[in-house]
């Protein structure tokens, strides 16, 4: 009997030491990793150490945009002494600019305290340093903060379509969002690093405990082309020309033709990046690089410019259908002042700017030829303008257009292109028969190195031949065209005005219409190409009586800055 208690007491002891053995192995072995990391988890500190966002400066290497220090407000509730009406209180008149917001913001900070669950608390992000200040005066006891970087544009509003903004992404994290900020929003933001360390129970680093530091790495620098006095210009003479003439929006565009440089940029309506909060989502969009339009009578220089290059007509040629209104199909093409010119030269076509004129042109050139040189000038395409936003209207496809689509394409009707997409177009005539691809940023620059931005051309779309002769028709136009009342006395300028019917519900409205201005100078060896836009003008719907004026105004200003001496 004592034999058998005592096998059963070891069989009991043996099982004991058999289940003792198998929850070793299972916390050593099977669960030995997951809670070697959970330990260190509860004795590693570790935190993210932000990069300093990269600096967006203006050609001559001052701030358009900059990060300045800033902080992150927080409590901690188990530290506060105080109740959370007092702290609210406290806090609050500190924290907003509008003094109608107070009892609001107090509230939303006292809502915070008493929400049950939260030990820490994030009361309110891009705290300045001022701030901060009086809030460390106030002493109160839970409250902390967390150092972080908030952009400044000391021009305001100034270039803010080309500079986008930075917001918060849906992880919380600065985001570049449009414009140069969200092109460029990698090389900006760079990599963030990290630190970690032991630490107590209480949080406290072990003094002797391991660390282990990754650096922050800094994001570049961007050194764009943007001129800031043609810039300030610009932006001047535009928002002046919009009140003077009644228009709803407007846009002016300045670019070097030989290297693609853009100077100046600038739309109205516009907004603060700073505050880009308060503004619609529609004013964030640059409408050069976003938004198509028709361009009317701007785009018969680079139809008359292919059809000297295929050799189908030639300056002096003569347009033998001139003298009437042309039948299309079912369509009748009208000059757009009632007048009709019998056998007038291609040159005159241009300084006229006669519908018919052009269609006859077209009509010589036929619809492969037409539609090859419209993707050569790069219609249909992005521009790759280094801004994000860009977008492509693009065009209808080929094989698909008819006759009345080859003669309306002529004078800039039926065709949907972006202003970017025009300027580039027009360079190619501005340098000698090349496009040169747009870009705003002139180069990279980061502690010790900078790298250049290339220019980049495309291949030739017509010949310098056709690019001088038409540049010479252009001139004309400027001379002899509907107004040469504005034209600077002495200066060489190569250019075409444009009025152009918004489309609307299927039909074009005659009353609302897009006056525009594109031209180069001095005609034979251009320093600049400009391109103006007025949308709705209602002093007058021409582009000769209000996007004209407002070009010659802007180059009246760039002659003496950029060294342009009058001829004669």
């Amino acid at each position: 009997m004592m034999r058998i208690r005592l096998t059963i007491l070891l069989a009991f002891f043996g099982l004991c030491l058999a289940l003792v053995i198998y929850r070793l192995f299972y916390w050593q072995v099977i669960r030995g990793p997951a809670l070697a990391n959970e330990a260190k988890y509860q004795h590693e500190d570790s935190s993210t150490v932000l990069a300093p966002r990269g600096s967006i400066l203006a050609a001559d290497g001052t701030w358009l945009a900059a990060s300045t220090q800033a902080w992150l407000l927080y409590l901690e509730k188990p530290d506060i002494k105080e109740s959370p009406r007092s702290v609210a209180n406290k806090l609050a008149p500190l924290l907003i600019d509008d003094k109608k917001d107070l009892m609001a913001d107090a509230q939303r900070i006292e809502g915070l305290l008493t929400k049950e669950g939260s030990i820490w608390i994030s009361v309110k992000h891009k705290v300045t340093t001022e701030v901060k200040k009086n809030i460390v005066a106030l002493a109160i006891a839970g409250v902390g903060f967390s150092e972080e970087d908030t952009r400044y544009y000391p021009e305001a509003s100034s270039s803010a379509q080309v500079l986008g903004f930075v917001g918060k992404n849906k992880e919380g994290e600065d985001t570049g969002y449009f414009g140069l900020e969200g092109y460029y929003n990698l090389s900006l933001s760079g990599k963030a690093g990290l630190t970690q360390r032991e630490a107590d129970a209480r949080g406290a680093p072990i003094l002797f405990g391991s660390s282990k530091e990754i650096k922050a790495v800094g994001g570049v620098d961007i050194q764009t082309n943007i001129d800031k006095v043609i810039q300030t210009v610009v932006e001047k003479r535009l928002k002046a020309a919009i009140e003077n003439y009644g228009a709803s929006a407007g846009n002016v565009t300045i670019m070097d033709p030989k290297t693609g440089a853009i100077l100046a940029m600038a739309s109205y309506p516009s907004y603060d990046p700073a505050n880009y909060s308060q503004y619609k989502d529609s004013d964030y969009k640059n409408p050069i690089i976003s938004d198509s339009f028709e361009p009317g009578s701007i785009i018969k220089p680079l139809v008359m410019a292919a059809g000297l290059d295929a050799g189908v007509v030639k300056p002096e040629t003569k347009c033998d259908v001139c003298g009437e209104p042309l039948k299309v199909d079912k369509y009748k093409i009208e000059t757009w002042d009632g007048k009709y010119r019998a056998d007038q030269t291609m040159l005159e076509v241009i300084a006229h700017s006669d519908n018919v004129g052009m269609s006859f042109v077209g009509q010589k050139l036929g619809i492969e030829k037409l539609y090859d040189y419209l993707d050569k000038y790069g219609f249909g395409k992005l521009t790759g303008i280094d801004l994000q936003g860009e977008q492509n209207p693009g065009l209808r496809k080929k094989g698909t257009w008819n006759v009345v689509d080859l003669v309306t394409t002529t004078f800039g009707q039926g065709i949907a292109i972006t202003p970017i997409q025009m300027i580039k177009a027009m360079s190619a005539i501005a340098n000698g028969g090349r496009p040169v691809k747009p870009v705003v940023a002139a180069k990279i620059i980061k502690e010790g190195w900078e790298d250049k931005v290339k220019t980049e051309m495309d291949e030739p779309v017509i010949s310098k031949k056709a690019a001088s002769e038409i540049t010479a028709m252009m001139k004309a136009a400027v001379k002899e065209g509907e107004a040469k009342w504005a034209v600077p006395n002495g200066y060489s300028i190569a250019g075409k005005t444009g009025t152009a019917q918004i489309p609307v519900a299927g039909h074009y409205d005659p009353t609302k219409t897009i006056a525009s201005f594109i031209g180069f100078a001095p005609a034979e060896n251009p320093k600049f190409i400009m391109l103006v836009s007025l949308r709705e003008p209602k002093t007058s719907q021409w582009g000769s009586e209000t996007a004209a004026p407002l070009w010659f105004d802007i180059a009246r200003d760039l002659f003496p800055y950029l060294g342009i001496q009058p001829q004669n």
